[in-house]
């Protein structure tokens, strides 16, 4: 078993406030759960309106599928016209690591 975590650092366009926030993450949230069956939360920058980190989590019987499950999910955010995908970091562990 492998499980992925992929960590998204997000700065969102013309947003002045934190309503308008939650309006642009929660359907792109929303999208990643429902289109590649992932775990998914916003789980960094709650209180600044123009950024956010969105956690996405994999689990899968082989690496390969983790990996390209994640590379998947970076590259639907990354192409939302409406986010700037500033950085992405993913970790791959498997049931051997302690």
């Amino acid at each position: 078993m492998y499980v992925g975590a992929l960590t998204l650092d997000v700065l969102l366009g013309d947003v002045h406030s934190l309503k308008q926030k939650r309006s642009l993450v929660r359907p792109v949230v929303s999208e990643l759960r429902r289109r590649f069956t992932v775990s998914v939360a916003e789980v960094g920058e709650h209180d600044l309106h123009r950024r956010t980190k969105i956690g996405v989590a994999v689990v899968a019987s082989t690496a390969a599928h983790v990996r390209d499950q994640m590379d998947t999910c970076e590259r639907f955010v990354a192409d939302r016209p409406e986010l700037e995908l500033l950085s992405a970091r993913q970790r791959l562990f498997n049931e051997e690591e302690d």
